[in-house]
C-alpha cells in the first residue's frame, strides 16, 4: 500500500486549518497542522513533509522568515512551499517567490482550487527535471532544450537565446508564477543586469513570434509571468 504524502499546514486561524485539513485528507494526504513558526520548524526537522502550506502572517515569525530558513538549509531546501496570503500582500508574494516558494494562494480561497494547486506542485516535483535529449510537449508546442528548437503546430519558430530561455523556463513548469528576476536568474544567472522593463520587452517579442501560442504566456499582475496549464 502506497504511503500517504504528508503535508504540513501552518496557519494561526483554526477555521482555516480545519478547512484545509478536511479537504486535503479527502484528497488522500496525511495532514499535520501547526499554528506558529516555531512549531512549524520543529515539525519539519522532526519529519520532512512532502509539501508546506504556509501562511505569511503568523504570531511569532512571519512566513517569509520561515521560507528563508528552510531554503538556506540543504536538508530542507527542496521542500515545496505554497504561500497562503491575504489580499494586498503583493510585495511579500514577490519576495517569497524570489526566496524559492513554488506558488501562492490568496485568501479567501476555494478548497477545490487549493487542493488542485497542491496536487500540481507535488506532481511537478515527482516528474523531476526534463531531460535535455527529449522534447517538452505542451499544448500545440514542442520544445527541445538541447537543440534549442521550438515547433508550433509543426512549424519552426526562430527565437533568440534569451527568448528561448524564457519560454523553456516558463513552459517546463506550467502554472508556476515566476517573478521577473527569477526568470532572469534562470536564463542568464544572477550576474546579468536587468530591469523589470527589459523582461517585459522580451516577453512582448516572444509572444509576437509565437503567434496564437503566445496566449499561453500569462501575465500575473504585479508579480510576473506563468505558462498556462
Amino acid at each position: 500500500m502506497k504511503t500517504k504524502e504528508r503535508i504540513l499546514v501552518v496557519d494561526d486561524e483554526e477555521d482555516i486549518l480545519e478547512l484545509v485539513k478536511y479537504n486535503l485528507e479527502r484528497g488522500g494526504y496525511d495532514v499535520t497542522c501547526v499554528t506558529n513558526g516555531d512549531e512549524a520548524l520543529k515539525s519539519v526537522r522532526k519529519s520532512i513533509p512532502a509539501l508546506l502550506l504556509l501562511d505569511l502572517m503568523l504570531p511569532d515569525m512571519d512566513g517569509l522568515e520561515i521560507t528563508r530558513i528552510l531554503k538556506t538549509d540543504s536538508l530542507t531546501r527542496a521542500i515545496p512551499i505554497i504561500m497562503l496570503t491575504a489580499k494586498g500582500e503583493e510585495a511579500d508574494i514577490v519576495t517569497g517567490l524570489e526566496m524559492g516558494a513554488d506558488d501562492y494562494i490568496t485568501k479567501p480561497f476555494s478548497p477545490r482550487v487549493m487542493t488542485a494547486r497542491v496536487k500540481a506542485v507535488l506532481r511537478r516535483k515527482s516528474d523531476g527535471e526534463a531531460e535535455e535529449t527529449e522534447y517538452l510537449k505542451i499544448h500545440n508546442m514542442l520544445i527541445h532544450p538541447g537543440r534549442r528548437e521550438v515547433l508550433v503546430e509543426g512549424e519552426r519558430v526562430d527565437l533568440t537565446f534569451t527568448e528561448f530561455g524564457i519560454l523553456y523556463t516558463l513552459a517546463r513548469r506550467p502554472g508556476w508564477v515566476f517573478t521577473r528576476y527569477k526568470i532572469v536568474d534562470a536564463v542568464r544567472g544572477d550576474e546579468y543586469p536587468v530591469t523589470d522593463r527589459s523582461v517585459d520587452v522580451q516577453i512582448v517579442g516572444l509572444r509576437k513570434k509565437l503567434g496564437k501560442a503566445g496566449q499561453y504566456i500569462e501575465t500575473v499582475r504585479g508579480v510576473g509571468y506563468r505558462f498556462k496549464e
